[in-house]
């Protein structure tokens, strides 16, 4: 479970929306001079607001910890990445077979290249409102209750 912490700052039936910093990792890598992403990070706010599924209690204001399975964002990724580069690569084969021509098999890996770019797009609206694709509040973060120990404060008993 990939997790990151937040703060609720709007609330909805049965889903918060939680704002978060973006961590970066740049201060420890080598190539942060020359990383776009570096420069991006410090000309933009860090600041993102995500909509979260919810089954606490909670209030606008309260520290969160949200979580989306592992699983989701390496599917996530490889349909991102690699639907598009395959219909690219399949229509530019498949256009160089039977034309032959360079010109053919150019425009035909730019067409595969835009429907995969569709396909992506339409399995991701067709999956949007599904709740296991959907960030989950994992616990509220000042609760102890789901930490190490519970600290219970009892009255002191008289005798």
């Amino acid at each position: 479970m990939i997790e990151e912490t937040g703060r609720v700052v709007a609330i909805e039936e049965a889903a918060v929306w939680v704002e978060t910093i973006q961590k970066s990792t740049c201060g420890s890598c080598s190539a942060r001079k020359g990383c776009g992403h570096s420069l991006l990070s410090k000309l933009t706010d860090n600041r993102r607001s995500v909509r979260a599924v919810n089954h606490f209690d909670l209030s606008v204001g309260d520290h969160v910890v949200l979580g989306v399975p592992e699983r989701i964002v390496v599917t996530g990724s490889l349909v991102v990445y690699l639907l598009p580069l395959m219909m690219m690569l399949i229509a530019s084969v498949v256009a160089d077979n039977a034309a032959g021509s360079e010109g053919v098999t150019i425009m035909s890996g730019l067409l595969g290249l835009g429907l995969g770019f569709l396909l992506v797009r339409l399995h991701f609206v067709k999956i949007k409102n599904k709740v296991e694709y959907q960030p989950s509040v994992l616990r509220p973060s000042s609760d102890q209750a789901f930490g190490v120990c519970k600290i219970e404060k009892s009255e002191p008993t008289v005798e």
